[in-house]
């Protein structure tokens, strides 16, 4: 049986994640396992681990570094008790040469002995703590996934990774504009605050109403458009970077992890064996 958007809001994290683990639930996880941190994905082999991380640490807004896997340990023992990392997320988009070759529901048939997973803090996270605010995510409501764009914002690059940083979109109130920027700066490992709002050509985009990720959002009369860095700026580097192979997750679904979304320390430790 499959599930749907609506019921897994209501669920807990424990069926959350076995019915993603069961392929019975492929789409878009804002708003579900509230109160735990959200993940994005990249996977690639050991040898490019290290540049990448260097990335990740040069560029902490669109890459806030939660976890980093053992190489071939497809179990993310820092991030849950019992998180595969094949199965664990509703797509995986796999990248051949810097070229999207295919998405799918998992990665069991290849997974190999010297892949490395980074897991990233994801906005997410920070929505459940807008929502709580009384601040409306229209994407949640509207079970549509965030509007994503490329920015014109140099990241930092490390070998083989560079690119525009992605910003993802949310419309606010213009009278609460400063009452979000506080929110989401509470959470760094979900991107904290905004890098930009305001009019969208600023940082290069030329039309709001058609994402580059993402589904398309309305902004309203006195509502102010607002850019948060985005857990997809690594895939874009991953692309420029050309690596024979690279896995990351579908924009918008992501791994929900065990670990607290408002904790200080990211790393969680169990017993491995």
């Amino acid at each position: 049986m499959n599930f749907t958007y609506e019921e897994l809001k209501k669920s807990s994290l424990a069926v959350v994640r076995d019915a993603i683990r069961a392929g019975q639930y492929q789409s878009n996880t804002a708003g579900l396992g509230r109160g735990y941190l959200q993940a994005n994905l990249a996977i690639m082999p050991a040898e490019n681990a290290l540049d990448f991380m260097r990335y990740c640490q040069r560029n902490p807004k669109p890459c806030p570094l939660t976890g980093v896997s053992d190489t071939g340990n497809r179990m993310m023992f820092t991030m849950g008790r019992d998180i595969d990392i094949r199965t664990d997320v509703p797509a995986y988009n796999i990248f051949r040469d810097g070229r999207l070759d295919r998405s799918v529901t998992d990665i069991k048939d290849i997974w190999r002995d010297d892949l490395v997973v980074f897991a990233l803090g994801c906005s997410f996270t920070f929505e459940n703590a807008l929502q709580s605010a009384g601040v409306a995510v229209w994407h949640i409501d509207n079970n549509t996934t965030v509007p994503m764009f490329q920015s014109n914002i140099d990241t930092v690059p490390s070998g083989p990774f560079s690119g525009k940083m992605v910003v993802s979109m949310r419309a606010i109130p213009e009278e609460r504009l400063d009452e979000v920027i506080a929110i989401s700066r509470r959470f760094p490992l979900a991107h904290g605050a905004p890098v930009y709002w305001g009019d969208p050509n600023g940082i290069g985009i030329t039309d709001i109403s058609s994402p580059d990720w993402g589904d398309a959002a309305p902004v309203e009369k006195g509502q102010v458009p607002v850019f948060w860095a985005c857990g997809v700026t690594p895939q874009v580097a991953i692309a420029n970077a050309k690596l024979p192979i690279c896995i990351t997750h579908k924009p918008g679904q992501m791994l929900i992890t065990d670990v607290a979304e408002d904790a200080e320390n990211p790393v969680l430790t169990f017993d491995r064996s």
